[in-house]
């Protein structure tokens, strides 16, 4: 059930790269982030609302932190997106795989079994390959990179926070953080203005509602139930996700080395979590019309 959910929102946010590409040409970037995390405060608002209070200040101050990691990290990201293709953002953005348990190590000397490791390394090996669709930007991967090492932290201190606090109160207050910082940063750069077209709006209401509001619920959520490691290997999925969205929305081209590396990430996390692994690779099989890994 934990890696379902986590597989639904890693699918949600690999849809979201070919919206988000196209609504950054109509939209500011730092103003469409803006709307989209005041879209995601507004939809939580309602039901955590009451429940803030059970946070206390340091629930609330280690919320606030993680929303502010989050507005950095995306900041990056789109900016990154902006410079170079579907595909290739989210290969990059998948080395939090890497990153995140090498983080938890750093951070908090936490162990980390051979299994999970072997994973880490063929899950690595299979975004080495995926790197085979790429034609972007250098300077577009270097952002990409440092929005991936900031998820990777974002994780990492869920992980520790999440087992202590209502997941509703933590994710509104996480989104409302982000909304702050990322509706000062867009004012202060002259970008605020009132979207307008379908293709921003949808691209708002899907990212604001589903990718963060939904999103980032169902991750502070399961990582009350499972440790960083294993959701940074569940989110490995998410450039599987965007290659195959890349490929059918965005006209990117795999071939086989990049479908290779698809296969290899999905092997990664059958090597450490077999039981996980299996349900996964029936979910992307349910998911994925064969005809698009010909």
């Amino acid at each position: 059930m934990v890696l379902l959910a986590l597989v639904a929102a890693t699918a949600v946010w690999g849809v979201t790269f070919v919206q988000v590409k196209d609504a950054v040409k109509l939209y500011p970037l730092l103003a469409f982030l803006a709307v989209r995390f005041v879209l995601a405060t507004l939809v939580l608002a309602a039901p955590a609302g009451a429940r803030v209070a059970t946070l206390g200040r340091r629930g609330t101050g280690a919320a606030a932190m993680l929303g502010l990691l989050l507005a950095v990290g995306y900041v990056l990201q789109t900016a990154g997106l902006e410079r170079t293709t579907v595909s290739g953002t989210g290969f990059i953005t998948g080395m939090y795989v890497v990153l995140t348990p090498l983080i938890a190590l750093a951070l908090f000397r936490t162990q980390i079994g051979a299994a999970a490791w072997l994973g880490v390394a063929v899950s690595t090996a299979g975004l080495a390959l995926l790197s085979g669709i790429h034609g972007g930007s250098v300077d577009g991967d270097l952002l990409v990179l440092a929005a991936s090492a900031v998820y990777s932290l974002q994780i990492v201190l869920m992980e520790q926070f999440a087992p202590r606090y209502d997941a509703l109160a933590f994710t509104l207050i996480e989104m409302a953080a982000a909304a702050a910082g990322l509706v000062a940063a867009a004012g202060a750069h002259g970008d605020l203005g009132i979207p307008r077209g379908a293709t921003v709006w949808g691209a708002l209401l899907v990212t604001g509602i589903f990718a963060s509001a939904l999103g980032f619920l169902v991750q502070t959520w399961a990582q009350r139930r499972t440790s960083a490691t294993r959701t940074a290997l569940a989110f490995a999925m998410e450039p599987v996700f965007t290659a195959l969205f890349g490929f059918t929305l965005a006209g990117d081209r795999l071939g086989p080395v990049g479908w290779g590396g698809c296969a290899a990430i999905m092997a990664g996390i059958l090597l450490a979590e077999p039981a996980a692994g299996a349900a996964l690779v029936s979910v992307v099989a349910s998911r994925t019309p064969r005809s698009r890994w010909r």
